[in-house]
């Protein structure tokens, strides 16, 4: 009978770091499952839904080791981007953007296109909590196979845009989604962060809603290559119709668009799944018509010269607030400026003489 004791034998098993070695046995596994930039790459360029949630959520992440992997996805990922028609869809909350989006992306996806949707849902500036409800609202269209959607939270991004939503088009390209529904909250300036990252502003309205002379009050009847009157059905059907007569004669107090087509107004029922076709062929005709003419590649290139500048502000931003002078300098003259010791323009220059040295 052997006199050594179990303790004596567990002696020579334990690691000299001290670790257990079933804890370290999982560190390793969980470092091997972790998905390097190539898999991702190659996942997404196979139209995996998984490769290109995981890479979106690198993409959205704030932590530096997460935005140098998504910066390296979205290189490797560019060359297979570019080839979608990007389409922004705006509109008041309770216009029923959710029900539109599930009625046109569904008919979409039953014709064979490959639909994308990114619906940016509204952060509370309380809790900094996101409803990503899109997602429950859309219950067939998630499941299509032709599908995705990804609500992202708008967080602290002008007019409520996720600022990633530029990077996250280039992955869904590059996952092979040709068609891409972005949709706005519809509040703030975000309609203009979409119009500038789209090739077709879709604004829907609603009828007998006092929405006719907002709409027409607003500068965003200028960028609306179509308007849509929604919930066109049941008794709304005459409000409607006297909805759309308005909005046409509204359009004609603008001036010509660069691109030379004249926006449309038509009536859709998202509920009761009319006037969605119709819709579309008015998207194919403007696509057709813009792309013989030469706009629609001229409006790309536009776009990638204003996101190029974006960039570089929002960088140069960042690196500004996170200098560690100014994280220490900022509280003092915020406090200052309170006190009226100081005014906003020589805080302001007094900061920047103490970030440039």
């Amino acid at each position: 009978m052997s006199t050594k004791s179990a303790l004596s034998e567990a002696e020579g098993t334990r690691p000299e770091s001290g670790i257990n070695p079933g804890a370290a046995k999982r560190i390793r596994d969980s470092r091997r499952k972790e998905l390097v930039v190539e898999e991702l790459v190659n996942g997404i360029l196979k139209g995996s839904k998984t490769a290109l949630g995981q890479a979106i959520t690198l993409v959205e992440s704030n932590q530096p080791k997460h935005q140098e992997k998504a910066a390296r996805i979205i290189e490797k990922s560019l060359p297979f981007a570019n080839k979608s028609l990007r389409i922004g869809i705006t509109g008041v909350p309770g216009v029923g953007k959710s029900t539109f989006i599930e009625a046109f992306g569904s008919y979409l996806a039953n014709s064979g296109k490959k639909v994308g949707v990114l619906a940016v849902d509204p952060t509370s500036s309380v809790s900094g909590g996101s409803i990503l409800g899109d997602k429950t609202r859309m219950e067939t269209l998630v499941n299509h196979k032709n599908a995705f959607i990804r609500p992202s939270p708008s967080g602290d991004a002008l007019g409520g845009v996720a600022k990633k939503t530029r990077e996250t088009i280039i992955l869904c390209e590059a996952a092979g989604f040709d068609t891409l529904l972005i949709e706005t909250v519809g509040v703030g300036q975000s309609e203009t962060t979409v119009h500038s990252m789209t090739d077709f502003f879709l604004l829907l309205k609603l009828a007998g809603a006092g929405d006719e002379l907002q709409g027409i009050k607003r500068g965003i009847m200028e960028m609306a290559d179509a308007i849509v009157i929604n919930k066109a059905d049941g008794d709304n059907i005459k409000p409607a119709e006297k909805a759309r007569s308005e909005f046409r004669r509204a359009l004609h107090l603008y001036p010509a668009k660069a691109s030379g087509w004249t926006p449309k107004v038509l009536l859709c029922s998202a509920y009761e799944n009319t006037g969605i076709e119709e819709v579309w062929n008015l998207i194919s005709e403007f696509q057709e018509q813009t792309k013989a003419s030469g706009h629609f590649s001229s409006k790309r290139q536009e776009q990638n010269k204003f996101w190029l500048l974006q960039t570089i502000n929002e960088h140069l931003k960042r690196r500004f607030y996170q200098h560690p002078k100014i994280k220490e300098l900022l509280p003092l003259q915020l406090t200052a400026l309170e006190k009226n010791e100081t005014t906003a323009f020589e805080a302001a220059a007094l900061l920047l003489k103490a970030y440039e040295k």
